[in-house]
C-alpha cells in the first residue's frame, strides 16, 4: 500500500509563489511516476504536471513557465515550486502516484490565490 500525504497549500496573492510537498511511504516502485492534479469546483480533476521514472516531465499549458515539478527520490518526496500564481489557480491540488497499474492519491491540499 502506498500513503501520499500533500501539505503548503495555503492563501496567496496573485503573483505570489507556493511550494506544494508530497511525501510518499509504502511500498513505492522505481519506475513510479508521480505528479500532481488540480480540482476547482465544478471542474473535472485536471493534470498540472508529471515526472516519471526516467526524470521526464510534462506540465499543462496553463502553467508552463510559471510551475516546476522535481522529485527527491532518496526522501520519497514530490514537489511543486508555483510562481507567478493567477486566480484561475485556485484549486485543491491532489498528488499522485501511478506503478502498477494502479493509481493512489493523497487527500488534497487547498491553494487560494486572490486577486
Amino acid at each position: 500500500q502506498v500513503q501520499l500525504v500533500e501539505s503548503g497549500g495555503g492563501l496567496v496573492q496573485a503573483g505570489g509563489s507556493l511550494r506544494l510537498s508530497c511525501a510518499a511511504s509504502g511500498r513505492i516502485f522505481s519506475l513510479a511516476a508521480m505528479g500532481w492534479f488540480r480540482q476547482s469546483p465544478g471542474k473535472q480533476r485536471e493534470l498540472v504536471a508529471r515526472v516519471i521514472s526516467g526524470g521526464s516531465t510534462n506540465y499543462a499549458d496553463s502553467v508552463k513557465g510559471r510551475f516546476t515539478i522535481s522529485r527527491n527520490r532518496a526522501k520519497n518526496t514530490l514537489y511543486l515550486q508555483m510562481n507567478s500564481l493567477k486566480p484561475e489557480d485556485t484549486a485543491v491540488y491532489y498528488c499522485n502516484l501511478y506503478q502498477e497499474l494502479t493509481d493512489y492519491w493523497g487527500r488534497g491540499t487547498q491553494v487560494t490565490v486572490s486577486s
